[in-house]
């Protein structure tokens, strides 16, 4: 992504390594098709008071461009949908796509014990990391989401041969299963490979590697 956007478009970070919230509004705007400035938050709090100007519940993502600002994941969503109708953030069929938000919206509000119990890090790997048996219903609640998606509308997204809002949604929790070697049905374990292809995400991954050693998460994120 170039350092200076054409389309005027910023987009407000943290970590690239730790921030799942980031991670899915990035995601959500190389869906739309729209290029963006990145703009880095550090976790200190000279930033947080700026990121509170810029967002009454200090969160990130946030887009801003058009003279709008949206900081919430599926409202970034669904402006960029309005923006770009035809970039395909969301099936085209009614009922798929009632699904598709209806998924959506349950990552972005929900599974809160996996949150905490296996964080985003996409620079370490953990073979044998004892899960929080808290965990496990939010595990089993998303592998059936995944493979009730799967079968229904034949892969490898969860919405068909295309990503949708969906995938950018469920791609940190991807992460997570690869990072703490969650053992997974084989469906999910070839989902989460189609996500770690997926040129947009290989681009974040190899991102966030080159991040400095010594950035912190922001605890919002979990």
């Amino acid at each position: 992504m170039t350092s200076v956007s054409e389309t005027g478009a910023t987009l407000t970070i943290s970590s690239k390594t730790y921030s799942a919230w980031s991670l899915r509004g990035w995601l959500l705007c190389r869906l739309a098709g729209l290029e963006v400035t990145e703009k880095m938050v550090a976790n200190d709090a000279a930033n947080r008071a700026e990121l509170l100007l810029l967002s009454p519940s200090v969160l990130v993502p946030r887009l801003t461009w058009k003279g709008a600002g949206v900081w919430d994941t599926l409202a970034i969503a669904e402006f960029l949908n309005e923006q770009f109708p035809d970039a395909g953030l969301f099936p085209k069929d009614p009922i798929a796509r009632a699904h598709c938000r209806s998924i959506s919206g349950e990552i972005h509000s929900g599974f809160t014990n996996l949150r905490s119990a296996l964080p985003m890090n996409l620079k370490v790997r953990h073979e044998k990391f004892p899960v929080f048996s808290g965990a496990r219903p939010d595990i089993e609640r998303i592998e059936a989401i995944w493979i009730d998606c799967l079968q229904t509308y034949g892969g490898p997204f969860l919405f068909g041969k295309a990503p949708t809002v969906a995938d950018a949604m469920y791609a940190p929790v991807t992460t997570r299963f690869v990072t703490y070697a969650v053992a997974l049905p084989p469906e999910c374990s070839a989902y989460c490979r189609t996500i770690a292809e997926w040129a947009p995400m290989r681009e974040w991954t190899e991102a966030a590697r080159a991040e400095p050693e010594e950035m912190e998460e922001l605890d919002v994120e979990f």
